[in-house]
């Protein structure tokens, strides 16, 4: 079966099985890495399983590594299709299948089998259960032995360089789970994952019963202490580089959290880091960065918090419709809590709304898409019904944004990743989210499984 990616998971899909952890790596920000160092394992057959939320498209100093071990054992992103160095260039297997969905979750498998006389065998790939082909015919020769296993350090999100270090001009941006290397197996992704009989979307299946091998490992990222622990019951543990407690999310494959939508158009805000969780204006020029879940019912909460002159120069939130041209607080089908305490409804500046905001205040929203109201918050006080005696029009979707014009910082949190130094430990009433403040009664962070049964 030909690559699609429309069958890219969102998290939607309601499975037995659930993840709760991530690991959030962003490049260009002090190489966030892990390696080990395998002793004896299988050259010649091995899977590696694992899956990757996309947040950068672009703006690397190279091609983005997913993982890297000795100088000729290589897989990463090309542009944004996946290539994969089995033992040097004449082996590399390259792809034309696109993976730029930033609103979703990729399964990424590779499968090797050297020792398979059929060379189209000897290299597997699948992305969210499906063949991914490969564009290429560079195939490795029978039995024919590779770096990936040796004795080399192995890298996870960057390159490996000379003298077993990482190569920090190739790190990822994106989150990690469910990443499993099986030692001596060419495993299919119907070990890892299944189509859900009713959607046809993949999701994961529980992998703990697999049996890894002497050098395999399953990294679950859910020590927030040990990122970097195994549980596969092998103890091949990894040595964290730049990682620590704060790189744990629950944004995962099961339960998929908005984020800020990194590929929306020309207008949108230059810088987008840290999970695509916080976002910045460069230019002075109006800039705007929706979210990328939107909801026409249901009771929703998230938060931000201005950290770069969030009180001097125009700035504002709130939502937009999707029938809107543009996401400004002059357009129609905007709705916005401006950063001098005033409102800007359906284009129109009206009195003044609330308080100003200042820099590193947390600003939280709670948008009643069944009553039509929108409660802006300062500090968790109430500004009032930023909605008030506007036309009811929730039946078209509304999407959260932040604009500005000139340099600005923003951290948004809408409850799977944040860079928030607050305390963040409130949940919504289902008991997801890590928010600052509490949800109000009834409101519930944006992820799959909320807007499962509310949305």
């Amino acid at each position: 079966m030909a690559f699609l990616e429309r069958n890219a998971n969102r998290g939607s899909i309601s499975t037995g099985f659930n993840i709760d952890n991530s690991l959030k790596c962003q490049a260009n920000s002090g190489n966030e890495s892990m390696y080990r160092s395998p002793t004896s394992g299988n050259r010649r057959t091995f899977t590696i399983s694992f899956w990757f939320k996309r947040t950068q498209l672009s703006g690397f100093e190279a091609d983005p590594y997913l993982m890297g071990q000795g100088d000729n054992a290589r897989f990463h992103f090309a542009g944004d299709t996946l290539r994969f160095m089995f033992d040097g260039n004449s082996t590399e297997m390259e792809a034309n299948g696109k993976l730029r969905d930033t609103t979703a979750w990729y399964h990424i498998v590779i499968a090797v089998d050297t020792t398979q006389g059929t060379n189209t065998n000897r290299i597997k790939a699948y992305v969210n259960g499906l063949d991914y082909p490969f564009s290429n015919s560079d195939w490795p020769s029978q039995n024919a032995e590779s770096q990936w296993g040796h004795d080399q350090r192995q890298f996870i999100n960057i390159k490996y360089a000379n003298n077993n270090t990482g190569d920090g001009s190739y790190d990822n941006s994106g989150y990690y789970s469910e990443f499993c290397w099986i030692d001596g197996q060419q495993l299919p992704a119907t070990d890892f994952g299944e189509f859900d009989e009713d959607s046809a979307i993949w999701k994961p299946k529980d992998v703990s019963g697999l049996t890894f091998g002497s050098e395999g490992y399953y990294l679950k990222f859910d020590d927030s202490s040990a990122l970097g622990a195994d549980s596969s019951g092998n103890s091949n543990n990894f040595t964290l580089v730049n990682i620590d407690s704060t790189n744990q999310a629950t944004d995962t494959p099961t339960n998929n959290f908005a984020t800020i939508n990194v590929i929306w158009g020309a207008d949108r805000m230059p810088l987008i880091s840290e999970g695509a969780t916080e976002i910045g204006n460069n230019v002075n020029a109006y800039r705007y960065a929706p979210a990328t879940m939107g909801v026409t019912s249901g009771k929703w909460y998230w938060e931000i918090k201005p950290t770069v002159d969030g009180n001097t120069l125009v700035s504002g939130a709130g939502i937009a419709s999707n029938q809107t041209t543009l996401f400004f607080y002059d357009e129609t089908g905007n709705f916005v809590y401006h950063y001098d305490g005033d409102r800007y409804v359906n284009g129109t500046a009206t009195s003044s709304y609330g308080a100003a905001w200042a820099t590193n205040n947390i600003i939280g929203f709670a948008y009643d898409a069944d009553n039509w109201t929108l409660t802006c918050y300062v500090n968790n006080s109430s500004q009032g019904n930023l909605l008030a005696s506007q036309t009811d029009i929730s039946s078209e979707l509304f999407i959260p944004y932040v604009y500005s014009f000139g340099t600005h910082t923003y951290q948004t949190n809408f409850g799977g990743y944040t860079t928030m130094s607050n305390t963040h430990t409130n949940t919504d009433e289902n008991g997801y989210g890590s928010f600052v403040y509490a949800p109000p009664s009834g409101y519930y962070a944006l992820c799959t499984k909320n807007l499962a049964e509310y949305g």
